[in-house]
């Protein structure tokens, strides 16, 4: 998530009372979670186990809640609770900002777009040329939609992230400070559902058709050109390649890569990363001939055990 204009880390350590290990003449231009950080981001860690992870990515500012060695070219902010500090970051960037109509403010809409009566858009969103939204559906604050896109009934998109953490028995919610990206010539269907991302973007890819009911998490990124069936659910951060067509009611499991043009048969659930250019079957979901002999040769024990053999 980028921040509207950089903040030094002077200020942020003043506000909040953190202590200051490195180069506090540094600014911050952004944060994110751990696996999406950038030069400049702020991240923060509060498990000793994966202080080593945080101090050498791409992070420059790093919330910790114990003092240890600074690397070159960062800064740590010492705080009790970084997490704490982190999401109230993150509201302050992105603070609460209600409706009181079904228009938001700062709302962009490309020439030759469609709204159908009912349709409920947040703030600062775009939406391209020549697109048709139906009844029924929102559209939350940031999301960007590109040219050409249908959305159909009852569709829900840019909601928050389904993400906790959990501190002293309770779950705590993150604030969701990222948005959706919907790129051209996207069909999303009736009653689907698209989070944003915690800190960065859940994205759509170009030519991507999505059936009715699909759940897309948050900072999910689907290729171009897909293919997704009805009732498919895909988790948090996973990354599918083009081309993807993933048949009815799949499971995807979260942090998950899923290679360039993949074929996933319905009903099945996958728990792995998926080599591309090939057809998965069942669940766990693998290579569909071997998850078919594998089949065989469970009914030939089960006819054999059957048959006295």
């Amino acid at each position: 998530m980028d921040f509207n204009k950089p903040v030094p880390v002077k200020d942020i350590a003043s506000r909040f009372g953190l202590e200051v290990i490195g180069d506090s003449s540094l600014t911050a231009t952004g944060l994110n979670e751990i696996h999406k950080v950038r030069p400049g981001d702020i991240t923060f860690v509060d498990v000793e186990k994966y202080y080593q992870k945080s101090l050498s990515s791409a992070a420059t500012i790093i919330l910790i809640n114990k003092a240890v060695d600074c690397p070159a070219g960062k800064v740590l902010l010492v705080s009790a609770d970084p997490f704490e500090v982190y999401n109230q970051l993150v509201w302050e960037q992105r603070p609460m900002r209600y409706l009181t109509s079904d228009r938001g403010d700062n709302l962009v809409i490309g020439p030759g777009t469609h709204i159908d009566h009912g349709v409920t858009i947040g703030h600062d969103v775009i939406v391209g040329r020549d697109c048709y939204i139906q009844p029924g559906v929102y559209i939350g604050d940031h999301t960007v939609i590109g040219n050409q896109v249908n959305i159909q009934a009852g569709a829900l998109i840019g909601t928050d992230a389904f993400y906790f953490k959990k501190i002293n028995g309770s779950y705590h919610k993150w604030r969701s400070g990222g948005k959706v990206i919907i790129n051209d010539h996207v069909e999303i269907g009736a009653g689907c559902t698209i989070n944003r991302g915690v800190s960065g973007e859940t994205i759509i890819g170009e030519g991507s058709k999505l059936d009715c009911q699909v759940h897309i998490a948050h900072g999910v990124v689907l290729g171009k050109n897909c293919l997704i069936a009805a009732q498919t659910g895909i988790a948090g951060k996973t990354i599918i390649g083009d081309n993807a067509v993933i048949y009815g009611q799949v499971g995807i499991a979260q942090n998950l890569m899923i290679g360039d043009n993949v074929l996933i048969s319905a009903k099945s659930g996958v728990s792995k990363d998926l080599e591309g250019g090939k057809h998965y079957f069942g669940y766990p979901a693998d290579e569909a001939r071997e998850k078919y002999r594998e089949l065989a040769t469970l009914r030939s024990l089960a006819s054999e055990r059957k048959n006295g053999h």
